[in-house]
């Protein structure tokens, strides 16, 4: 959530709780709180300057993500543009790939395994704003963590929503919505994504693999 119109409720509940603590909870919270706002304000400053620096300046740009995110392992590489809105919820593993126009909204955390790779325009959103128009105005929503197994592969324009939890060694086709979670080792695609077929040993093309 990136609106920072409204910013006049308070910043602690009844009983005592920050809205971000309320957000991390799982929670509802405002997500307009002066606290989130400040946070996800300094994170798009360091996203300006992370899509500002050329490609081939890899050590400054790992840095950075390094610098933003709870955890990276080995081999993460992202291109310009990428978004996300907080950076200290997003966890990936080792030789992480993103393509072009990734955008991650981690008011939740997002937990990423190993190997996994993102083609353009990947978006995974963690926030559910509240379905009354008054309640939504308001700013309050809820945000639910997205985990994503080792050996996945999302494929252009996939969308990756709140709760879901994918399998590893999976394949989200382009532009599937994924809203529910997905079963390891399963192609799945359409609008809502339901598993096309299980991926087998018929998939593999017998290449050469470096151990």
């Amino acid at each position: 959530m990136t609106d920072t119109s409204n910013t006049s409720t308070a910043s602690a509940t009844t009983d005592g709780r920050s809205m971000k603590e309320l957000m991390l909870a799982g929670e509802y919270y405002v997500s307009s709180d002066p606290e989130l706002t400040e946070e996800r304000e300094r994170a798009k400053d360091v996203l300006f300057d992370f899509n500002a620096i050329r490609l081939t300046r890899r050590a400054e740009r790992e840095e950075i993500i390094r610098g933003l995110f709870g955890h990276v392992g080995a081999n993460c590489w992202i291109e310009s543009p990428f978004n996300c809105d907080y950076g200290y919820n997003l966890s990936v593993g080792d030789s992480f790939y993103a393509n072009t126009g990734c955008c991650i909204l981690d008011c939740a955390p997002v937990t990423i395994g190993n190997n996994v790779w993102f083609g353009p325009n990947v978006g995974i959103y963690t926030p559910e704003h509240a379905f009354d128009a008054a309640e939504r105005t308001a700013a309050w929503e809820h945000s639910l963590p997205v985990t994503i197994g080792d050996n996945v592969w999302a494929c252009g324009g996939a969308t990756i929503v709140a709760g879901v939890t994918i399998g590893a060694n999976s394949v989200i086709a382009a532009g599937a919505v994924v809203t529910r979670d997905v079963p390891e080792g399963s192609l799945v695609g359409g609008v809502p994504a339901r598993v096309i077929r299980p991926i087998t040993e018929a998939d593999r093309h017998g290449f050469p693999i470096a151990r």
